[in-house]
């Protein structure tokens, strides 16, 4: 592993342990060069995903791209990062699990909308507000409108 601080690739092990929810190996790492420690996290891959944009561009899946998105409709929300971070998980292995190795970038979205709703609300709101591109506050009034005209329990 290469030091993100000096780039040497003399880096040794000091801790290793897995995530809370098991989805992963939290590893705290020393530098031998200039003594920097930093923590490298080992997940399992089980496929190569590509994301469809809706340009019909792809791009490599990138779960740090996806988890910088619920973390910013997150933010300043009630909402432990542990749990956040495995409603992540789970969409990635819910995504895994379609076996396909291509998905549309709207699937990821909707799986995503989902899984916020029911997480916190107005991260829900936040997410939404980007990914279906609101322009202006009516924008909001109809999503708002259209969520509160949903029957109860979805």
């Amino acid at each position: 592993m290469r030091c993100p601080f000096c780039s040497s690739e003399d880096t040794a092990v000091k801790d290793s342990r897995p995530t809370e929810d098991g989805s992963a190996i939290r590893r705290r790492r020393i530098c031998q060069a200039c003594g920097s420690r930093f923590t490298t996290f080992e997940r399992v891959q089980l496929r190569e995903l590509i994301v469809i944009k809706r340009n019909s561009s792809r791009e490599a899946f990138d779960r740090d791209k996806l988890a910088r998105a619920v973390f910013t409709a997150l933010r300043k929300r009630p909402i432990e990062s542990e749990r956040a971070e495995r409603m992540i998980t789970g969409i990635i292995r819910r995504l895994e699990a379609t076996g396909d190795t291509e998905i549309a970038s709207k699937t990821i979205g909707e799986m995503v909308m989902e899984s916020l709703i029911t997480l916190d609300p107005v991260a829900y709101v936040r997410f939404a507000s980007v990914y279906k591109d609101f322009k202006n506050v009516q924008d909001f009034e109809k999503f708002l409108t259209s969520i509160e005209e949903q029957p109860k329990g979805n």
